[in-house]
């Protein structure tokens, strides 16, 4: 898919994509009381977005982003149950890797300048492959003190190697992360109507110095039949590491930015506090209930990207800790159900998520406490239709609330930095299919048809010219479109 100029500046809004997948998942019952499965799949994706071309090479354009995806994934699970379905042993291993060969670049305008980039153009490379393997046990006691009780145990590992390279930018991220965890929980149904769920973890990670210990806690309470009452504790961490944001070149200023990371930088970690109410009335024909959920989460060192100046090639942005942060508000959800034929869900959320300090985000203007590309103020509302077991239809609105966003200068539309409190968004969508059965296979062929984003409520902002700020996104990821296709499905 590709938008040919939305502004008339014959540069993309949004890349062409075309991409091929293929893949398997089958299960095996060695014994009744075994199962093994295994999956693999494969992608491979092209992606291109800038100048408007024909056929030439992408250090040609104007400007222009060029990508080639190779990635392989690959699991296995096995589980056995024993002691008379009173305990259960889980063994699981996963694996990636993606080869990526890429271009990011914008023709310069001086002479010498010109003729370094034609001689060596910058295109660069990935090799990213993350390996992850655990083992988990799980064992029920019917008599634990008050009530029945469910202990886990369970170690994991997780290995990822990261390697990225632009020789023409001095660019290199070359990384490898190991991480062993270890963890213990405990499902307990303490009385009749009350359950807590309790555990903690501990990681070894090769970036950080001392282990990291993160506890969590659910309590539930259930009221009757109709009502529960939850409250939940849980705490977690961000390893010092590059992550997949990390490895986004962009253009800005006019130039390139890249993401070194800062050598002083520490674990984020985070904790979280919530609490909520479900309510569920039944009759003979409705499901009617709602939750009404608050929470509180308190990030120290959190990470934020600050600019550090720019060199030859354009702006540069360091990952580093921030004094800290916190994310706090509240969210309402309505249900109703006729039948199990018509169902209403809508939900909206109120937040506010601040540094305890200001942040700078671009060089030169004053730092501000507010994440940015947050909006304070998001919902969804989802009406879907089944009359059948032919016929689906699904009605699905999002609503996306004002957000922060940085813009930089460059291109002729832009002649300063600022940052900008964007519109707020209503997204409509519809999606239709119908089912023709295949009895003889036991399976049915499923044809479906819609429309994303039907009123086109999609980001009009949009800079001009190769010296364009490709980060001033915001808003839906997709304006209107529709969309087709036939899916074979076993029953």
């Amino acid at each position: 898919m590709c938008i040919r100029d939305s502004n008339g500046d014959d540069f993309s809004e949004i890349p062409l994509i075309e991409n091929t997948s293929v893949g398997m998942n089958m299960f095996f019952l060695p014994k009744e009381n075994q199962k093994l499965e295994v999956s693999l799949s494969n992608l491979n994706e092209y992606r291109f977005g800038g100048e408007m071309m024909n056929e030439n090479p992408a250090y040609l354009a104007a400007q222009s982003e060029e990508r080639t995806h190779n990635v392989w994934m690959g699991s296995a699970d096995y589980q056995i149950n024993f002691n008379k379905d009173k305990s259960s042993l889980i063994t699981y291993a996963a694996w990636q890797n993606t080869t990526r060969d890429h271009y990011t670049g914008i023709i310069p305008d001086e002479a010498e300048e010109l003729a370094e980039h034609l001689e060596n153009p910058p295109y660069g490379t990935s090799d990213v492959t993350t390996f992850n393997t655990g083992i988990q046990l799980n064992h029920k006691i019917h008599k634990f003190l008050t009530g029945q009780n469910v202990f886990t145990l369970g170690t994991e590992f997780v290995y990822d190697e990261v390697n990225d390279v632009i020789p023409a930018y001095n660019y290199l991220i070359d990384q490898i992360t190991r991480n062993y965890g270890t963890f213990l929980q405990s499902d307990w149904n303490v009385v009749k109507n009350i359950t807590l769920l309790s555990g903690v973890r501990m990681d070894l990670h090769n970036l950080v110095d001392q282990p990291i210990f993160s506890p969590r806690a659910s309590l539930l309470y259930k009221l009757k039949k109709n009502t529960q009452f939850r409250v939940n504790y849980g705490a977690g961490f961000r390893a010092p590491q590059a992550f997949d944001a990390d490895l986004h070149i962009a253009f800005a200023g006019g130039g390139i930015s890249r993401v070194l990371l800062s050598p002083d930088l520490a674990p984020e970690k985070s904790q979280s506090w919530s609490g909520s109410i479900n309510y569920d009335k039944p009759s003979e024909n409705f499901i009617v209930g709602f939750t009404l959920e608050g929470f509180y989460t308190r990030l120290n060192k959190a990470f934020y990207l600050n600019p550090i100046g720019e060199d030859e090639f354009g702006e540069l942005f360091e990952k580093q800790n921030g004094q800290g942060a916190t994310v706090t508000g509240g969210t309402i959800e309505l249900r109703a159900n006729y039948n199990r034929k018509a169902q209403l869900e809508a939900g909206i959320t109120l937040q506010t998520s601040e540094f305890d300090e200001k942040v700078s985000y671009i060089d030169g203007l004053e730092g501000i406490t507010k994440f940015v590309r947050t909006p304070n103020e998001y919902g969804f509302a989802t009406l879907s239709f089944t009359p059948n077991e032919r016929i689906n239809a699904n009605l699905n609105y999002i609503y996306t609330g004002s957000m922060l966003v940085p813009h930089f200068a460059g291109a002729p539309n832009q002649t300063v930095d600022e940052i900008i409190n964007s519109d707020s968004f209503s997204e409509l969508s519809l999606k239709f299919s119908y089912a023709f059965p295949l009895k003889k296979m036991n399976s049915q062929i499923e044809l479906y048809s819609g429309v994303k984003n039907i009123f086109n409520a999609y980001q009009d902002q949009f800079d001009v010219g190769k010296n364009r700020d490709s980060n001033f996104v915001y808003g839906p990821a997709q304006p209107r479109t529709i969309f087709f296709g036939i899916k074979l499905k076993s029953k």
